[in-house]
């Protein structure tokens, strides 16, 4: 498709969103994902329309029909065929299956009795008629099998291991509670990056992160050097028991965040986060710490418990020193999977509470699914060493 093509699509969409607002979304998602799908199809081709070129591997052989379920309602699509080559569009299956997994989420509660009028209403936005208990349930095991696929495919080389967790609300035993949602990201030899799994569960903090480290090694996870995480509840025992000698790194973000909660004025904190900043921006590890030491004495009459804190806390940050400069800025802290909760936490919202451990796994899967294989073509996430 060429510059022109591309940029008459989105005026297309921007006009729709400025002249119709909410209501021109449909209008404009089957635009996108027409337009997607397309580019997707040239690709695959080796060729776009008319173009003639010795590389061509195919024939685009006009389009197919498909309505969608989304959040905003069915949107009509346009998908590409092709002939002498079997071609089937990825954006289409990727921008669709967390569509699933969130309807089947509003379905579940809807079929089991626990949703409110707000469900209701969601629902037959959705699929414009009555959702039998049989219909989710032959969507579910659809699928929870592709989900399940991709959550116990096999793993590799690992150097670095990124964890975090985040909690949403389900109903369980007639009461609503919090769940944790385990994930891992890991990032390979060649510095890129990919999700590696995902676990949600109610048992306590140490077995769920101890089961789900386990299950990341049972799938074929090894050569890791370093675990980049918050200080989660649990997690440091569990680490131990895994991947004992592993060095660790404090998530430096966290480790700003939870010293101030030691600082005894407000007005002490801006002057506080000023100089752990120049700790953490030191050049190497025997410069941090002369800045940590000086900080102590600094803060040993005004603020003892800060004093105190860092002196048994704040060298868990330090561990980025040892790894490779070019690696750092990206390293200090467990923000990559910040901007993945952020995203979970889009799509989780409109569901509110879910019917259960399956049902949220389900949603959560189907979202990190999306981004993985969205990270699988991006350009690395880690520069080269410098030899």
């Amino acid at each position: 498709m060429t510059h022109d093509e591309n940029g008459s699509a989105m005026a297309e969409v921007m006009e729709l969103l400025t002249t119709q607002g909410f209501e021109g979304m449909p209008g404009a998602m089957r635009i996108l994902f027409n337009e997607a799908m397309k580019l997707e199809r040239a690709k695959a081709l080796g060729a776009g329309l008319y173009e003639r070129v010795p590389e061509r591997k195919g024939y685009a052989n006009g389009f197919k029909p498909k309505t969608i379920a989304t959040r905003m309602g069915p949107v009509l699509l346009d998908v590409p065929q092709a002939r002498n080559m079997a071609f089937y569009p990825s954006s289409l299956e990727r921008g669709i299956r967390s569509e699933r997994a969130l309807n089947l989420s509003m379905a579940e509660m809807y079929v089991q009795g626990v949703s409110t009028r707000k469900v209701s209403r969601i629902m037959e936005t959705l699929c414009g008629f009555e959702v039998s208990s049989t219909q989710v349930s032959q969507a579910t095991q659809r699928l929870d099998g592709e989900l399940r696929s991709w959550r116990e495919r096999a793993l590799g080389n690992m150097p670095y291991l990124i964890l975090d967790a985040r909690y949403e609300k389900i109903r369980h035993g007639g009461s609503v509670i919090s769940c944790a949602v385990l994930i891992a990201v890991g990032i390979d030899p060649e510095g890129r990056r990919s999700i590696l799994g995902v676990s949600v569960s109610l048992s306590e903090a140490e077995v769920h992160w101890r089961d789900f480290l386990g299950s990341l090694q049972a799938r074929g996870l090894h050569g890791v050097l370093c675990i980049i995480s918050d200080n989660h509840g649990g997690l440091k025992a569990a680490r131990k028991a895994r991947f004992p000698g592993i060095p660790w790194q404090r998530c430096q973000f966290h480790l700003m965040q939870n010293a101030m909660h030691y600082v005894p004025k407000l007005d002490m904190r801006k002057e506080v986060a000023a100089d752990l900043k120049v700790i953490l921006d030191a050049p190497n590890r025997n410069r941090a710490q002369e800045a940590l030491q000086a900080t102590m004495a600094k803060y040993q009459k005004t603020a003892p418990k800060l004093s105190a804190w860092l002196e048994e806390n704040f060298v868990e940050g330090f561990t980025i020193f040892d790894l490779p400069a070019e690696h750092r800025r990206r390293l200090r802290t467990s923000n990559l999977l910040e901007r993945l909760n952020k995203e979970i936490k889009r799509r989780t919202r409109v569901a509110t509470l879910f019917p259960g451990e399956e049902s949220l796994l389900r949603l959560v899967s189907a979202v990190l699914a999306e981004i993985d294989e969205e990270w699988a073509t991006a350009k690395t996430y880690l520069p080269r060493e410098t030899k």
